[in-house]
């Protein structure tokens, strides 16, 4: 018979060396001894993992934590930090008009350009998924995230420019308005003084009243005679005996190009002024009795009058008016939300990626199943997509409430000197008081400290929701 393979210890030996074999089921042994409690499983030598964690410690002490430190000890003494002042520049910084405004626009910054540039992201996303060529309209949307809040500035300035000849904004405007109200032919021109007529919001009324029958002219100067329509011929005297029920006579520049001529008399060389708007007004009722429009030698002739009723003549102030040159964009009612535009235009294709990545993983199966069940599209939007994307759309929002809390080059480059106390926010103000003039680092230190914490709230929402997100993934 065989002897067994292993045999057993005789009573009193010491057992054979080697790990005891399992005897049931149970957990797997420890690889590692009791010894080897406490030590990283890689066996990373203390020295090289404080090689790597110490210079990156103290460079974050030296860039964030030192300056956060140094700005609250500066906020509590004055504007050299040679004095102990408590919370006096923070009691100032709330009873300052500027810093008072700058921190309304803050809370209009917080309150549109989040929210807009969510909407502008979420459109832009919902198109892309609609168009044949969505490469290219996001790569399209999303280039202006390749420009710098400076350069954008610089651009921006340009654009809103008040020259329509320049600024883009401008030229788009007046293009639209003109398309609806013709700017008027003969800008800034006006009767010669002392020939009988009085002005009166922008119009000219001629102070005689003439009757029916009558003959009058009216020469104007103000304007040169090489911007006279091309059609204006040469002047002409009006009709010597015009009918009873009429008024007749001329109006016409009353220059000739190089000079020379007689002031109020029609002269060979100077030309009527065509479509000039001529109004009777019943010098009884001061109600219009009649009207007419000039022609290319500047006659006219008002039909329909009174026999023996007495009328003046007026010049409408639509004849002489200024063109329409735009709006004033960065003017003081405007400059906020025109820069709010300039940061949108740089916002909204962030917005749109990172909400189209969201809309790629939202399963169709369930906008399909909302479809069989007789949902339209809108309430699909509202009630499948839109709360599905409500994880993405508030990683939006918080990312651009942290960055109009801080936002500073667009505000400084873009809004003029003259508008820029209207403009301001708490950052160019910051930089105003401590740097731009005011040298006051007590006070700037303060408005920094008050701003980080205005944004320690939305930097903890984010923090917390990586977390949770961490955590969630883990399981």
């Amino acid at each position: 018979m065989d002897e067994p393979l292993s045999a057993a210890p005789a009573a009193g030996a010491a057992p054979a060396a080697g790990p005891p074999a399992p005897s049931g089921p149970g957990p797997a042994p420890h690889l590692f001894s009791s010894a080897d409690h406490g030590r990283s499983p890689l066996r990373i030598p203390v020295r090289v993992r404080a090689g790597f964690l110490i210079p990156a410690a103290v460079i974050l002490a030296a860039i964030i934590i030192w300056p956060a430190v140094d700005s609250v000890w500066l906020s509590l003494h004055n504007h050299d930090g040679s004095k102990w002042v408590g919370l006096h520049n923070y009691k100032t910084m709330f009873t300052d008009s500027a810093t008072l405004t700058a921190l309304k626009n803050n809370v209009i910054w917080v309150v549109c350009a989040p929210t807009i540039a969510c909407a502008l992201g979420l459109m832009f996303a919902l198109l892309a998924e609609k168009i044949r060529w969505s490469t290219a309209f996001k790569a399209v949307i999303f280039m202006p995230m390749a420009i710098s809040f400076l350069a954008a500035g610089v651009i921006f300035e340009l654009v809103y420019q008040q020259d329509p000849n320049q600024g883009v904004a401008n030229a788009v405007a007046v293009g639209v308005h003109d398309t609806f109200a013709k700017s008027s032919q003969y800008p800034g021109a006006r009767p010669r003084p002392n020939e009988g007529t009085e002005a009166g919001g922008g119009a000219f009324n001629t102070v005689h009243t003439y009757q029916a029958g009558s003959v009058v002219t009216v020469p104007l100067v103000g304007l040169q005679a090489a911007s006279l329509p091309g059609k204006a011929a040469q002047a002409a005297a009006p009709s010597a005996a015009p009918a009873p029920d009429q008024i007749e006579g001329t109006v016409w520049l009353d220059i000739i190009y190089g000079g020379g001529g007689e002031p109020g008399s029609i002269d060979p060389g100077k030309k009527g002024m065509p479509g000039i708007s001529v109004k009777a007004i019943d010098a009884a009722t001061g109600k219009s009795a009649g009207s007419a429009s000039a022609h290319n030698d500047g006659t006219f002739t008002i039909k329909g009058l009174k026999p023996g009723a007495s009328y003046r003549l007026e010049l409408p102030g639509s004849n002489f008016a200024q063109p329409y040159r735009g709006i004033q964009w960065l003017g003081p009612s405007l400059v906020t939300p025109a820069i709010i535009a300039s940061y949108l235009w740089i916002w909204a294709g962030f917005a749109m990626v990172l909400i189209a990545a969201g809309l790629a993983s939202i399963p169709r199966e369930l906008q399909e199943a909302a479809r069989v069940d007789g949902a339209n599209e809108r309430q699909i939007f509202w009630r499948v997509t839109v709360p599905l994307l409500a994880p993405v759309l508030l990683v939006v929002l918080v990312t651009q409430v942290i960055n109009v809390l801080k936002v500073f080059d667009l505000v400084y480059v873009i809004a003029p000197g003259s508008t820029l106390p209207n403009a301001n926010v708490l950052a160019v103000q910051m930089w105003n008081v401590s740097f731009g003039g005011g040298q006051d680092q007590g006070l700037g230190s303060a408005m920094g400290v008050f701003l980080y914490a205005l944004v320690l709230p939305a930097m903890y929402f984010n923090i917390r929701r990586l977390r949770r997100e961490k955590k969630e993934g883990g399981r």
